[in-house]
């Protein structure tokens, strides 16, 4: 295949439409430009590194290979990339060939948020009438393994466009009739967009109950989160569920992540909390946004979820350009490469603990924070209870709970 040079860029947006600018690569440089008349509309979808302006603008190399942050949001990561990549190696594509902007060309219309790509690769898919799980999740397992499997074009249309190291799709679910049907097609009456996440190589076997129980002490904890629940596949195993934040009966919200916004790589991040305060304060123009943060910093730091790098924090935008802090998600039990938190907390990545949080508090005034930490750690002391009613074995909800107490020992 030839190397696509221009990519347009539309926004769907909650039913309205926008042509948004185009995307020019010259060799290894990316130029955007915005269209005169999406300027009009005053709808800045990345107000941070990407200039709201007439001009050619560029990037840079790095952090995204020439891309600015809020299209390598759109790029999917992780289980997303490698249904890609396998998908299209099926077909004798090389690879080592594709560029970013041939990347989104094949996302297209498919991927989160708002954004659109033209001209996009597009092939018709049989899919199965039934989604089951359980098969689902086998040949997932021999994707991840490096083995073939005979749905891996099935897999890449339910979720090919994801981000993330665990492998999921994308569903339509009907809580009243308990029914799925397939994500990318036109969702009948009374289904709403959800995602259903599949264990990956390193996961427990109960990691779908350990996510459910964290969402579960989440909620207790004062955060917000989409719905959450376990759905079972005919064998009794488990998987956990969520419906989308950036879909509201079928109408798309643009979504991007703090990692795109910041221009943060997040595989190599040196992004403290303190960033995503500021951040949150720059597009919610609130204080109220250094309260959900240091929350949410609470939580990770005494729960134990060191994977919180920054793609996993995102804004959404609506239609009027207000900016809002996303619901937040892919919270669980968890360590980082190295056992550091993956985002630090007023410097501190190794052992961050309360001292920190409350120096992180303080310097953004935030009036009593030590209330705020009290509120997270008693949600946090109701594991044991939780992780039973979830369904967590014994053996791993000890593990996770002398995790937890260490954790909250550190003063």
């Amino acid at each position: 295949m030839d190397n696509i040079k221009n990519i347009l860029v539309s926004l769907e947006l909650e039913g309205q439409s926008y042509e948004v600018g185009e995307m020019v690569r010259d060799n290894r440089t990316i130029y955007f430009r915005y269209y005169a008349d999406f300027l009009k509309s005053g709808l800045n979808i990345s107000p941070i590194k990407l200039p709201f302006n007439s001009e050619i603008n560029t990037a840079g190399l790095e952090p995204f290979d020439g891309l600015y942050g809020v299209f390598n949001d759109s790029l999917p990561d992780g289980w997303g990339r490698l249904l890609l990549d396998r998908t299209l190696a099926s077909k004798g594509v090389n690879i080592q060939s594709l560029t970013p902007l041939d990347r989104l060309s094949y996302v297209g219309d498919h991927g989160m948020g708002a954004l659109i790509y033209k001209p996009k690769f597009d092939e018709d898919v049989v899919l199965s009438s039934e989604i089951e799980l359980d098969m689902i999740a086998q040949e997932m397992s021999y994707i991840l393994k490096g083995s073939d499997s005979d749905i891996i074009e099935e897999l890449f249309t339910l979720g090919g466009s994801s981000g993330g190291a665990r492998p999921k799709i994308f569903v339509g679910y009907n809580n009243l009739t308990n029914e799925l049907m397939h994500g990318h097609q036109r969702l009948s009456e009374g289904f709403e967009d959800w995602i259903i996440k599949f264990q990956s190589s390193p996961d427990p076997k109960e990691i779908a109950n350990i996510e459910y129980a964290y969402h579960k002490m989440a909620l207790k904890a004062g955060l917000e989160m989409s719905d959450c629940k376990l759905f079972s596949g005919r064998s009794g195993q488990t998987y956990f569920g969520t419906k989308r934040f950036d879909r509201i009966k079928e109408k798309r919200i643009h979504m991007h992540t703090a990692s795109g916004l910041m221009h943060d790589n997040f595989r190599m991040s040196t992004m403290d909390y303190g960033h995503l305060m500021d951040c949150a304060f720059q597009l919610e123009k609130h204080v109220n946004a250094y309260k959900k943060i240091l929350r949410l910093a609470a939580f990770n730091v005494f729960a134990h979820n060191r994977d919180d790098h920054s793609k996993n924090f995102s804004f959404l935008m609506d239609a009027k350009g207000h900016w809002s802090f996303a619901p937040v998600y892919d919270l669980t039990f968890s360590n980082s490469a190295y056992g550091f938190h993956s985002t630090m907390v007023a410097g501190e990545s190794k052992n961050p603990g309360r001292k920190h949080l409350l120096e992180l508090g303080k310097h953004f005034g935030i009036k009593k924070p030590e209330l705020i930490l009290e509120e997270v750690q008693e949600a946090v002391s109701l594991w044991d209870s939780i992780a039973k009613e979830c369904g967590v074995s014994q053996s791993t909800n000890r593990t996770i709970e002398k995790a937890i107490n260490e954790v909250n020992k550190n003063e």
